[in-house]
């Protein structure tokens, strides 16, 4: 079976739009550990957007977290309200703030529980960007042990860049590169927004677990955890890890659907192996999975950098 993934890194533009809205959210809750967020950032040539919605006591300087995260000046224009009183009164009654089914995955593929496709692209780009810190993707192609692999880095000369793709997978020789392309558009030094467009949320299956695994809901980043979107399926991947361990699987998704202001869910499944089973035993209530997961503290931004699922947060 021939498998794909890719990964991009902090500094590609819509990387960085959120982990700007991360980070607005991150700063209410240091200071309101009940603000209620969803900020979308767009921004591309110049100017920088911040919209949504924001129901907090925290005072935030936006301007000022947009251009602490994106490391330079920028125009910034701001358009937030307060989240609508229509959707605020089901989620103050314990209810999910939207309906959506959310995905959990874990697989026995590496010691991240996640496709080896998307680990190894992801473990690609960070070898790189800790020595060139840019707007970059990476892409891994895996057929068997054979491998095609795409690097594209700004400000990265394409014999470097070449040579850190060969350094990195010398530690896996299990693994022969048939094809390699590196810059294969020639060498750039023009990126991020100075290039390109970016939005939150445009790239669903590198946050979760690439194309391989079907993607269930919306986007996470800017959300806070009363939204199921996101908070499901961080408790979706966390029972995937469980029930990977505890049945000593090779495989699990988990499948966790929910309605609208109410607070159990529509659908909590489990396919081990191939074989469905019903979720008992998990407080799957949104107030519940907050509980569980310690979801009101801060910890968002770093989700926004390389991933949000096997990164060695508390839902693994």
């Amino acid at each position: 079976m021939i498998k794909t993934a890719e990964v991009v890194t902090p500094k590609h533009p819509d990387k960085i739009c959120d982990r700007i809205s991360d980070a607005i959210l991150d700063a209410c809750l240091e200071q309101d550990s009940d603000s209620r967020v969803a900020i979308e950032t767009m921004g591309g040539h110049g100017i920088i957007t911040i919209t949504g919605e924001l129901t907090t006591k925290a005072f935030v300087d936006v301007p000022e977290i947009v251009k602490r995260v994106y490391g330079k000046d920028i125009g910034v224009q701001t358009n937030i309200v307060r989240q609508s009183p229509e959707i605020a009164q089901g989620v103050d009654t314990g209810g999910a703030g939207d309906q959506g089914i959310m995905i959990g995955y874990a697989c026995d593929d590496n010691k991240e529980f996640v496709p080896q496709e998307y680990y190894l692209a992801r473990k690609l780009a960070q070898h790189i960007y800790e020595k060139y810190p840019f707007d970059g993707k990476t892409q891994v192609t895996m057929n068997g042990n054979s491998l095609r692999v795409v690097a594209s880095f700004c400000c990265t000369p394409t014999s470097v860049l070449r040579d850190l793709v060969v350094e990195f997978f010398d530690q896996y020789p299990e693994y022969r590169i048939e094809d390699l392309h590196c810059n294969p558009a020639g060498d750039w030094s023009l990126g991020g927004f100075d290039a390109d467009a970016g939005l939150t949320g445009r790239k669903l299956a590198v946050d979760n677990y690439g194309p391989r695994v079907p993607l269930g809901g919306g986007a996470f980043s800017g959300k806070d955890a009363s939204k199921v979107d996101r908070s499901a399926a961080y408790m979706a991947r966390r029972i995937a890890v469980d029930y990977l361990k505890e049945y000593k699987a090779n495989e699990v998704f988990v499948q966790l659907a929910y309605a609208i202001g109410y607070d159990k869910p529509i659908q909590a499944t489990a396919i081990v192996d191939g074989s469905t089973t019903v979720i008992r035993s998990y407080d799957l209530s949104p107030k519940g999975i907050i509980k569980f997961l310690d979801l009101k503290k801060p910890v968002f931004s770093k989700t926004a950098e390389w991933g949000h699922m096997g990164n060695n947060f508390k839902w693994l």
